[in-house]
């Protein structure tokens, strides 16, 4: 299995084109304006595991990160798929 690593440089580089398709899908689904779902993502774990390389959280899809922020507020909790 090939090892998912950058550097930090990196990582803040690549983090907007992560976070805009995600801030998407949270204003459409959760019914609010770009500005909250952006402040709503802010406020969460899920960003902060973003921001952090070593959790691998970066290279999953705008999709299932959806998925693992909807559960988070649901549950408080967030179970990471295999990498």
């Amino acid at each position: 299995m090939t090892e998912l690593t950058m550097d930090a440089d990196k990582l803040i580089a690549l983090l907007p084109s992560i976070v805009t398709p995600l801030v998407s899908l949270i204003a459409e689904r959760d019914h609010v304006d770009e500005d909250t779902a952006l402040r709503n993502l802010y406020a969460s774990k899920l960003y902060q595991d973003l921001e952090i390389e070593e959790t691998k959280v970066w290279h999953y899809s705008a999709e299932t990160l959806y998925t693992l922020y909807r559960e988070e507020k649901e549950t408080g909790e967030i179970t990471y798929p295999e990498v």
